[in-house]
Parts: structure tokens; C-alpha cells; sequence
């Protein structure tokens, strides 16, 4: 069984957050994360068109950045976001990004 390893948020840079949220496949996941019934989402649940291994990356690079946390539930991988955490980490940062509307 695979685990994941999430890192504590005082070790996570507004650097480093920044620049995971500036990808705008990373902010799809996020609202997709957001808008499921049950605040987290399975990887292969997420209409991207990009390869598996990319979307794997994204999900790593979100992880890292504290920004979701996995979780293994028999052969699914479920993500939810540490929004508290990183709220108080970097207060307004997330609404910010996720509020910006797209193609304006």
C-alpha cells in the first residue's frame, strides 16, 4: 500500500505556494477538489486531458506544497485541501487564487 508523506506547513515557503498555485492544471484540481460531495476526489476523477503521469506530478507538487493531503482507501487515492492549515499559514492566499475568475 503506497503511502504519502505531507509536509508540515511552517516548512512550505510563499514561494513555494505561489508558484504550485500559478499552474492552472494544479487550479483545476483544486476547485475540482472543492466542488466534490464529499471534499475530496480520486485523481482519475478529474477531466483533464493530460497524461496520467502528468496529472500524478500535479497531485505531488500539490502535496508538497501542503496543499492537499492523500489518503489511501483500498485501491483509491483520495485528495482533500488543507484549507485551514494553509489559511493560516498564508491567510487569503487561497481565495485569491481560486476566486479569480478564468478568461477575464
Amino acid at each position: 500500500m503506497k503511502e504519502y508523506t505531507h509536509p508540515d506547513l511552517s516548512d512550505v515557503t510563499l514561494s513555494a505556494a505561489m508558484q504550485t498555485l500559478a499552474d492552472p492544471a494544479r487550479v483545476a484540481i483544486l476547485r475540482a477538489v472543492i466542488a466534490s460531495d464529499t471534499g475530496e476526489i480520486a485523481c482519475n476523477e478529474i477531466p483533464l486531458q493530460l497524461s496520467k503521469a502528468t496529472v500524478s506530478h500535479h497531485f505531488e507538487s500539490l502535496r508538497e506544497a501542503g496543499l492537499i493531503q492523500t489518503r489511501v482507501v483500498g485501491t483509491k487515492c483520495l485528495s482533500s485541501l488543507r484549507r485551514e492549515e494553509f489559511e493560516a499559514r498564508f491567510p487569503g492566499l487561497l481565495d485569491l487564487v481560486l476566486g479569480e475568475k478564468t478568461g477575464a
